[in-house]
C-alpha cells in the first residue's frame, strides 16, 4: 500500500498543533522554557493568569518577562532541576501585567530528547494566593477564638455556650459551679464541658429558653428564676442566628450582684419613665415650653444621678 505519511498527522498525537490543543483544553497554566529560560510554549489558562498573550510570551525570557528578583529565583531553581532531574515543587511570588502579587506554587520537571539529553523543563502554576488569605483568616479567627475562651473563664459569672444540636461549645467555671456538684465533677473531667450535651446538666427553665432563643433567633431573652433555693438570674443571647446561643447566668443573691442589679434595673426603668413623659409632652402639644423646662430639669437630675 502506498500512501502519503504526512497527510496522516494531522489531528494525531504527533501533530504539534495538536500538542498545543491538548494543553489548551487544561485550565492549569503550563509553560515549557528552553535551558536557557525562554519560553517555547504555553498554553491558554497561562494566557489568563499572566494576562499577556502567547505572541507577547513565546520567544522571550524569564529576563523579559518578570522583575529582576524574581526571574533569578525561577532561572536558578531551573538550573538545580537540570542538575538534579525529576519533579520540583517549591512556593513563589508571581506578578501579574496589572502589578499584582501573586503567591503560586511551581510544579516543574525536565523534558528529554530521543537521546535522553534534557533539552528543557515544562512546568505548571497553582495559585494559591485565595488558599494563603483563608489560612491566615482562619489562624487569626483560631487566635481571636484563644482569647475569647481566656476571657470567658475568667468572668466570674456563668457563661454557657451551645449550638443548635444542643451541645456545648464552651462554658466556664462559674456555670459549672451554679449548675450543682456533678456538672462540676464533669466539667473537671472535661475541660469547658466540651462537645457535652447541655440537657441534664441544666434545669428545665434554662434548657427551654436556650432552646427558645435557638428556634426563634430573637437577640435576648432575659428571666428570674429560682434554682436551689438561689435567685439566679439568665440572660440568653443570639450569637449566630439560629446556629449559636450563648447564656449569662448569675447568682442574684451575691451581695454585690444585687446592689449592681438593683440600681441597673432602677436607671432603665428612670429612663424609661423620662422617655415615657417625653412621650406625652409631645402629644400633649400645649403649655410646651413649661414641659419642656420641666423635662429638662428631670434629665438633668437623672444625669446628676448618674454622676454620683
Amino acid at each position: 500500500m502506498i500512501y502519503d505519511k504526512n497527510s496522516l498527522l494531522t489531528g494525531t498525537i504527533d501533530d504539534p498543533e495538536f500538542h498545543q490543543k491538548i494543553i489548551d483544553a487544561l485550565p492549569i497554566p503550563i509553560f515549557y522554557r528552553d535551558l536557557k529560560g525562554v519560553y517555547l510554549m504555553c498554553n491558554n489558562a497561562h494566557e489568563k493568569f499572566t494576562g499577556r498573550n502567547k505572541i507577547d510570551i513565546i520567544g522571550k525570557s524569564v529576563f523579559e518577562m518578570h522583575p529582576k528578583e524574581i526571574a533569578e529565583i525561577y532561572f536558578g531553581r531551573d538550573q538545580e532541576l537540570v542538575h538534579n532531574p525529576g519533579v520540583q515543587i517549591y512556593e513563589t511570588q508571581m506578578r501579574h501585567i496589572d502589578g499584582s502579587t501573586h503567591t503560586v506554587v511551581l510544579n516543574k520537571a525536565v523534558i528529554l530528547d530521543n537521546d535522553e539529553k534534557i533539552i528543557g523543563i515544562v512546568g505548571s502554576i497553582n495559585d494559591i494566593t485565595e488558599l494563603k488569605r483563608t489560612q491566615k483568616r482562619l489562624e487569626q479567627a483560631q487566635e481571636s477564638m484563644q482569647v475569647s475562651s481566656q476571657m470567658l473563664h475568667k468572668i466570674s459569672a456563668g457563661i454557657v455556650i451551645i449550638d443548635n444540636n444542643h451541645k456545648i461549645v464552651d462554658s466556664n467555671e462559674s456555670f459549672a459551679k451554679l449548675m450543682g456538684e456533678e456538672t462540676e465533677e464533669l466539667y473537671d473531667t472535661i475541660p469547658g464541658l466540651k462537645d457535652a450535651a447541655i440537657q441534664g446538666l441544666v434545669p428545665d427553665v434554662i434548657l427551654k429558653m436556650l432552646t427558645s432563643v435557638l428556634n426563634s433567633g430573637e437577640e435576648i431573652l432575659e428571666r428570674d428564676v429560682k434554682i436551689q433555693n438561689k435567685l439566679i438570674h439568665i440572660s440568653v443571647i443570639t450569637l449566630y442566628k439560629n446556629k449559636i446561643v450563648g447564656a449569662v447566668i448569675r447568682d442574684m443573691s451575691a451581695p454585690n450582684l444585687v446592689r449592681d442589679e438593683i440600681i441597673s434595673r432602677a436607671q432603665r426603668i428612670n429612663k424609661q419613665n423620662i422617655e415615657m413623659v417625653q412621650k406625652i409632652a409631645y402629644l400633649l402639644g400645649e403649655n410646651a415650653a413649661e414641659i419642656e423646662e420641666l423635662l429638662n430639669s428631670i434629665i438633668e437630675s437623672y444625669r446628676y444621678d448618674n454622676d454620683e
